[in-house]
Parts: structure tokens; C-alpha cells; sequence
């Protein structure tokens, strides 16, 4: 298909629109002229579909207007007209009209490409209640007895078990479900889903009272999360008669469970909404959904009855703009209020999971490694507050600064800031001396005097303090508190076995740095432990990330860090986010980074995003998965997942990452 990278098409998307013209009442030509503009706007967009209301060709309010001879006559010469003309454009159109078939008239949405008429598909569920009573007027597609019909010269296939599948990308499967048939108990939408759809279009005339706006919203987010599809809804808007109803022409796009994009309501000139729907991510997450799989193979024998027609999706061999937005920060909703409800909940869980290890065990107490870093202020708040939550006093938190050969004045001083701040048990412990002992035990030249900083001279020091960790805790019955963060975790970026990657229960285990950052800031912005200490809270976030190692040229400039080595923990969560959620290919998370990256104040350009998924690749899929495959126990916090090999992630140690990059290296630029 497309092959430009810096497009989107590309990469599994398909450009959807819904459009909500201005009606004219009973005017069938002005109706099929004003969507011909707004398909020549689709057009120009290189929209792949694009979605009208209901009965859009003649208005949805004409009640028993309906029944006339004329206006049917006049319907179909619209729709004549709507398909000469889109012989000039290459966007599938959904529009809706009335359609007589054998002395029965169905709601019908028409779908049309390049001067043809691909489906008719009648509306199954008919309202007759409250302000609607279509019953009336129409039939249900279950009363219909033909799979064919002769409409504008062209033999045409008409049902409710159509599907349209992209000729050039059959994950676009487009489905097509009218207004009520959203609202059913069982809709056809399921079954649809079930026999391929990935794309549930809408042609919808819902009328506007309170509290509906929201409802709709909420139909659609569940819709796409339980179809794990799109969902493209368009609704009837000014123009409609007001008789007895308004109507606001609210039009909505979903994926899986989030609004893409949503239009302007009570808008007096029309309006057109676009999204990129990642198609390709749709069937991934139901390749990995077996509940979805279990119900398409128990309906397999109606689902087999379903029929599946082609259009087409002309090749756009040029850079084009994604249009949806895509999170640098994946595992931080970038909405304040989401963000806060985020971070509560990752936190109950993390003190939960805690606090429950604790009784679990009959154990009291607990021993912590503080450094003065990101991670081990998270995780003494959560041992912290795991102790506020079983009744017992912080002082059974042991607590302890362990400095080494190049820890920092300022890192060691908020260490000790914080542990007075929080009510811990505070300890220093220095490590120098047995690390001395043992650089003498095994003969390392550090231990003669030479400046010798290898990978040997860094483990040491953190095996050392990971050694005293549990030997403290055997000496006051405690559980040892990890640190670690999946991000590093990711990345093999800590010290196997004797060594930060071990503990007895981990609460950070499945937090990313990035989201570390925000939970500490959230502490920082609700003041939770007065003035002094947030201000030792903001300091450490503000410092830059470091092992501190390695002694640098004086106490506050370490030698090492961290971001230089393995990358930017914000570029690297996001390729673990897309990576490890979806088995996304390199090429596209190099695509959707710099969709995310390439713009704004702050900007990676490609060829560093590409660097360091590089190095992503490499760490992650070829040298640390023995790290992982023997983890502490912790909670998994999100549904960015975990890696426990208990849970999410499940892989041998000894795979090669080659695959991977050579994916990388032959699909990008």
C-alpha cells in the first residue's frame, strides 16, 4: 500500500469522518449538493471514510412524508446524483435514505465509491417510544427478502450482514449499525464486530434532551471497548424540523473505549470531524483477547453467513499528517483531573499490595534502602503510608542512607531530609569499607589504588548495599522494601541478584520513571508532608538521574548519567509503553515518536528517536530478559503491563533482538 513513512497510512491507520451537513427538509438534491461539498473537503483530506446522519438525504423528521411516492422518486435521484459525483473523489461515503423494496420501506444507509453503490443496509431496530415511532413508516431488516436489488442502473447487495473491507488494508473492515440499533440490548454492531468489523459506522438522527450528549458519549466509549473497535457516529443536526424536537448534530469518533475526536453541537453551519483509527492496534489487542476469540468461534456458524464486499483506499505516496494526537507521556493521561485519579490509584495499589505482604507475613517492620533518588522516595512514601494504613507507627520503617565512593552531598543530604520528614527509623550505613574488603577478596585494582571504575567497581557497591539491606532486615525481623521501576526493569539498568534487583516485595515494580516523577509531584502539589519536605521532594526531581557510582570531579558532579547510557526515560517509556501493550513493529513506534516528539517546545528530532529505540531493542530484547525472568513479587499498577513473568511478560533469556532490528533498520529512514 502507501509506502511513505512519514505518513500514516502507513502504519495501520485509516482516516475516518463523520460530517453533519445542514438538512433541508424534504429537498433531497440541496441535501445530496451539500454532502458533495463536504465529500470534496473528505476528498482533500484523504479521508478513507466519511459518515452522514441518518436518512440524511431526506431528513429524518418527516414523519409521514415518508410515505409519499414523490419523495422516494426523489430520494433515489439524489443518491443518482451523490453517485456520479463521487466518481471524482476517493472517500467511501455512508449516506441514509428511504428505500420501497416489494411493499416495504426501510431506513437504509447507502454506501458509495467511485461512481458505484457498493451495500444498501437497512436499519434493524426500529424505536417506537417516547418521541420516536418509526415503526409507522418503516420495516426492520429482519423483514427483508432479498439480497439484491436493482437501484441506479447497478445491481446492488442489500442486508444487515455487510461488511466492507479495505481492499489495500483489510484491517479497515468498515460495519454499518443505524441510531437504534446502538441502543438494542444484543446490537448488530456485536455480531458484526465478531465477523471482522474493526470500524462500526453510525448514521444516527438522536434528538437533543438532557443528559443525552453524555449518554451518547458513554455508548459509544463502551461500544468500541467491548467491540474493541472504532466507532463512528453522526447525528442529525439543524435543519431537522422542531415541531416537537431539537437536534443537535453531535457527531463522535471512538477507539476502544476513548473519544477521539467530538464535534461542536447546535453548530449552524455543519461540521466535519477527522481521526486516524489504528486499525492495526484494534486487531492486535483481539488477537490478544481471548474472550472476544471464545465468542466469534461460538457464533462462528451465524458469523460465517455474514457477506464481505471490497472498496478501495487509494494510495497517498507522500508525507501526511497523522490526525489524532498522540501522548509523549503514555502511562500519564495528559488531563489534570484523569492525572490526579492516575495517580491515587496507583498509589492505593502500590500501598495495598504492600500493606497486604506485611500481614500476610506476620511481619511489622520494614527495611529500606533511601538514596535520595526518584525511585527510593517513592517507595519509602508507600512503606510509609502502607504502615498508616495496618495502625503501626513509622518508626518500623528502617530506613537507611547508604553512601558510597561517589554518592552525592546533595543526594545523601535529601535522603536524610526525608527520612526525618516522613517519621522513619533514619540510618547511615557507610559501604566503603566492605566494599574495600571485598575489592581486596577478589583482587581488584581499585583496591592498590588505581582508579579503576569498571562494571565490577559499580556492582560492588551495589551488591554491598543490598547485602546489608537483608541482613538488617534478619536482624529486626523485617521484609526489605524493592525500589527498582519497571522502567529499568525494561531495560536490564540495575545490578542481577545481589543487587537492587533483588527484595522481598517490590511496590514500584510495574511504575515507570516517567510516572514516578508525576507521583512525587503529586505529593509535592498536595503539600502531604509540609513545607520542608516538599521542598526536599522537589529537589529530587529536579536532579538529573545517576547511578553516582562513579566519582566525579567532586561530590555534587557524578560521573555517570543515567539518560546518557540507556536514553531518555521519556523516549524509552514511550517505546516500552508500544512495545511491550501492543507488539507494535519498531518502524511504527519510531513513527508514532515522532508524531509525538517532533513538535513543540521540546523535541526530539528522528534520528535521536531512532538511536535510542535502537538501544531500547537491543537491552530489552537481547540482554536483560534474564533480569526479569526472576523478579520479586509486586503490583502490577497498569494496563501498560508489568514484567513479571508471572503476569504480563513471559519470554526465554536467550532470545536474539535481531528480528526486531533489523525491522527497524530496513522500514525507516
Amino acid at each position: 500500500m502507501q509506502n511513505n513513512f512519514f505518513n500514516p497510512f502507513t502504519h495501520g491507520f485509516f482516516r475516518c469522518a463523520a460530517a453533519t451537513p445542514l438538512v433541508s427538509l424534504a429537498r433531497p438534491m440541496q441535501n445530496a449538493s451539500a454532502q458533495i461539498v463536504m465529500l470534496r473537503q473528505c476528498h482533500e483530506k484523504h479521508v478513507g471514510v466519511v459518515v452522514f446522519p441518518e436518512l440524511s438525504l431526506s431528513g429524518y423528521s418527516l414523519q409521514d412524508l415518508f410515505h409519499q411516492q414523490s419523495l422516494l422518486d426523489e430520494c433515489e435521484t439524489a443518491l443518482l446524483s451523490l453517485l456520479q459525483a463521487s466518481s471524482s473523489y476517493s472517500p467511501l461515503v455512508i449516506t441514509g435514505l428511504p428505500l420501497m423494496l416489494s411493499g416495504r420501506l426501510y431506513n437504509c444507509a447507502a454506501l458509495l465509491q467511485g461512481g458505484k453503490l457498493l451495500g444498501l443496509v437497512p436499519k434493524t431496530y426500529l424505536p417506537n417510544y417516547a418521541e420516536f415511532y418509526e415503526k409507522r413508516q418503516f420495516s426492520s431488516a429482519k423483514e427483508l427478502q432479498h439480497q439484491f436489488i436493482h437501484i441506479c442502473n447497478q445491481t446492488v447487495a442489500i442486508g444487515s450482514d455487510l461488511l466492507f473491507r479495505c481492499r489495500e488494508n483489510p484491517d479497515a473492515t468498515i460495519a454499518v449499525e443505524i441510531c437504534e440499533d446502538l441502543w438494542a440490548p444484543v446490537t448488530p454492531s456485536s455480531w458484526l464486530a465478531m465477523a471482522g468489523a474493526t470500524i462500526v459506522c453510525n448514521p444516527s438522527a438522536s434528538s437533543a434532551i438532557i443528559g443525552k450528549p453524555e449518554y451518547r458519549q458513554l455508548m459509544v466509549r463502551s461500544t468500541s471497548a467491548r467491540l474493541l473497535s472504532a466507532y463512528v457516529y453522526s447525528g442529525a443536526g439543524q435543519g431537522e424540523s422542531t415541531t416537537d424536537l431539537a437536534w443537535d448534530g453531535h457527531a463522535l469518533i471512538g477507539e476502544n473505549g476513548t473519544i477521539l475526536e467530538e464535534s461542536e453541537r447546535f453548530s449552524s453551519s455543519g461540521s466535519i470531524i477527522i481521526s486516524d483509527i489504528d486499525v492495526e492496534k484494534l486487531q492486535l489487542e483481539r488477537m490478544r483477547n481471548s474472550s472476544f476469540k471464545d465468542c466469534a468461534h461460538e457464533y462462528s456458524a451465524d458469523i460465517r453467513k455474514f457477506r464481505t464486499l471490497e472498496f478501495t483506499c487509494p494510495a497517498i505516496n507522500k508525507e501526511v499528517p497523522l490526525v489524532r494526537s498522540i501522548a509523549r507521556f503514555p502511562f500519564v493521561p495528559d488531563a489534570a483531573t484523569l492525572r490526579l485519579q492516575r495517580c491515587q490509584e496507583v498509589l492505593n495499589i502500590q500501598i495495598q499490595g504492600l500493606a497486604t505482604r506485611l500481614q500476610s507475613s506476620g511481619i511489622q517492620k520494614l527495611v529500606i534502602g533511601v538514596s535520595g533518588g526518584l525511585d527510593s522516595t517513592l517507595a519509602l512514601i508507600v512503606a510509609c503510608k502502607a504502615l498508616d494504613r495496618l495502625g503501626l507507627p513509622r518508626s518500623n520503617l528502617i530506613a537507611c542512607t547508604m553512601p558510597g565512593y561517589a554518592t552525592s552531598d546533595s543526594t545523601r543530604s535529601s535522603a536524610h531530609d526525608l527520612m526525618k520528614a516522613l517519621g522513619a527509623s533514619a540510618r547511615e550505613i557507610d559501604i566503603k569499607p566492605s566494599c574495600m574488603q571485598m575489592f581486596k577478596d577478589i583482587g581488584h585494582p581499585f583496591a592498590q589504588g588505581e582508579k579503576v571504575y569498571d562494571i565490577t567497581f559499580e556492582n560492588v557497591q551495589a551488591g554491598e548495599r543490598t547485602s546489608h539491606l537483608f541482613r538488617l532486615a534478619n536482624a529486626n525481623g523485617a521484609l526489605v522494601v524493592g525500589t527498582g521501576d519497571l522502567s529499568e526493569l525494561a531495560l536490564g539498568w540495575c545490578t542481577y541478584g545481589v543487587g537492587d534487583h533483588m527484595s522481598h516485595y517490590n511496590p514500584n515494580a510495574s511504575v515507570p520513571k516517567t510516572l514516578v516523577r508525576y507521583l512525587i509531584n503529586w505529593f509535592i502539589d498536595n503539600n502531604e508532608f509540609g513545607d520542608k519536605a516538599a521542598k526536599t521532594l522537589r529537589a529530587i526531581v529536579e536532579s538529573q538521574i545517576s547511578p553516582e557510582l562513579v566519582p566525579g570531579e567532586s561530590h555534587d558532579t557524578p560521573a555517570q548519567m543515567t539518560e546518557e547510557a540507556v536514553g531518555p526515560y521519556e523516549l524509552q517509556d514511550f517505546n516500552l509503553y508500544y512495545l511491550l501493550r501492543y507488539g507494535f513493529r519498531p518502524s511504527k513506534v519510531a513513527y508514532l515518536s515522532w508524531c509525538a516528539w517532533a513538535h513543540g517546545e521540546k523535541r526530539y528530532d528522528f534520528a535521536t528517536i531512532k538511536k535510542w529505540l535502537e538501544v531500547f531493542i537491543k537491552r530489552f530484547f537481547g540482554q536483560s530478559q534474564f533480569k526479569r525472568s526472576c523478579v520479586p513479587d509486586a503490583p502490577k499498577v497498569g494496563s501498560g503491563g508489568a514484567l513479571s513473568p508471572r503476569g504480563d511478560w513471559r519470554a526465554p533469556s536467550d532470545a536474539s533482538a535481531e528480528t526486531w532490528l533489523d525491522q527497524l533498520k530496513n522500514n525507516t529512514p
